[in-house]
């Protein structure tokens, strides 16, 4: 079945469509993306993933479209970071 694969950094993003068996895991299509090896920095002990928006755990079993997506820490608090008001643009 073909399913995606997505990563992002700031200046940086990947999103690859791979081939995965019936029975494939959300870990085994991470693997297979290659993406690891891109970013070898990311670490699924302790980043979160999810398939469309929605966090799932490493062995999910995946279905045929599916979008797996590695997620980044969050490096700032949204309670402390000031908000921009949209309206003074």
């Amino acid at each position: 079945m073909q399913i995606g694969v997505a990563y992002s950094e700031p200046g940086n993003q990947i999103w690859v469509t791979i081939e995965v068996p019936e029975t494939a895991t959300v870990t085994d299509a991470i693997k297979r993306s290659g993406i690891l090896d891109q970013f070898p920095h990311i670490d699924l002990t302790k980043q979160k993933v999810g398939v469309f928006g929605r966090l799932v755990k490493l062995d999910a079993a995946l279905r045929p479209g599916d979008r797996v997506e590695i997620y980044r820490g969050i490096i700032a608090d949204p309670e402390t970071v000031p908000r921009r008001d949209l309206a003074d643009d």
